[in-house]
């Protein structure tokens, strides 16, 4: 009996030593991968804007604020790029955000001659991002303005009244955590939201008046929130020009001096891991190993940088997005 005891607890040490050289060697094999890829990858890293170039930039989808970001577009200022190409296609996100972009966009400017393209939707926080270039280019069916703020917050007193759930609290003073969404919002809750809307609000419209050149006329036909189309924005000018990046190419060479016949390289802001297809396969197989399958699945489906921007935002938001049909 002694002798198949040592046996058994000598084989569970076995297992418990390969399972973890099984794991020391996957995550030796992420790490290989992932060191391959930043050298083999062009502009991985986020640092690559060679010489004889027009650095191309991307901005999508929801805009918040975003160190890396900001790092890397102070890197693009310091690089051997000739010129950069902005290209846009977001909704907008907080107002924070946008103007921590905007900022970044226009010390950048003052360095490189800089245009903007918007793809498909430079909205809210989009336009604002957009409006740090002296020089912006649409398509004709591109969706530009929505120029507004909004303050969104959900109010479940009458759910908590249905399923028997009060919320008490203890604070410092009436407006201390309002609204907080567990009771009806007071008129002075409101009243001073209100007035932080309609200052960042202020803020929004003095920007685009000055960097668009508007009277307050031309400013009241477009603040009103609404997004407009390419062709209507070019009237209405908040767009200098219809067209796509071989416009935004011409423009550069025709006014800034550029070299005519550059190439356009992409310049990433924002290498992640889920950018990468075979770390994505790598970092699920891993996590299968290890039992972890539901994580891997999510990698799997949507990888780690969109599950991230799933993620609730905090503060005002200069964001538009579409009604949703019933």
């Amino acid at each position: 009996m002694s002798l198949d005891s040592d046996i058994i607890v000598d084989r569970r040490r076995i297992r418990r030593k390969l399972t973890f050289w099984r794991v020391i060697a996957a995550l030796i094999a992420i790490a290989a991968i992932a060191s391959f890829a930043l050298i083999a990858t062009p502009g991985a890293r986020g640092t690559f804007a060679s010489a004889g170039s027009i650095a191309r930039v991307h901005i999508e989808g929801l805009i918040r604020s975003d160190s890396d970001r900001t790092q890397a577009l102070e890197r693009l200022e310091n690089s051997q790029a000739a010129a950069v190409i902005v290209h846009i296609n977001s909704p907008g996100g907080t107002t924070a955000g946008s103007e921590q972009l905007y900022d970044s966009l226009v010390r950048l400017k003052a360095k490189k001659p800089l245009v903007v393209v918007v793809e498909g939707l430079a909205a809210s926080g989009g336009y604002i991002t957009a409006i740090a270039s002296d020089h912006i280019v649409a398509q004709q069916s591109s969706l530009v303005g929505s120029i507004g703020v909004l303050f969104q917050y959900p109010n479940v007193t009458e759910l908590l009244k249905t399923i028997g759930v009060k919320v008490e609290e203890v604070k410092s003073s009436p407006l201390k955590a309002a609204p907080n969404g567990f009771e009806p919002t007071s008129p002075e809750a409101r009243a001073a939201l209100d007035a932080l809307v309609k200052d960042s609000y202020a803020w929004f419209k003095g920007m685009v008046k000055e960097r668009r050149g508007m009277d307050d006329t031309q400013l009241e036909k477009v603040a009103d929130g609404r997004v407009f189309t390419g062709r209507q924005a070019i009237d209405l000018k908040l767009i200098d020009q219809i067209g796509d990046e071989k416009t935004a190419v011409t423009w550069l060479v025709e006014q800034k001096g550029v070299k005519k016949g550059l190439p356009v390289r992409d310049y990433k802001l924002q290498p992640r891991f889920g950018d990468l297809p075979f770390l994505k396969t790598a970092a699920a197989l891993t996590l299968e190993t290890l039992g972890l399958g539901s994580i891997a699945h999510q990698i799997g489906q949507t990888g780690v940088a969109q599950a991230v921007d799933r993620l609730g935002m905090d503060g005002m938001l200069a964001l538009w997005q579409p009604a949703a049909s019933n």
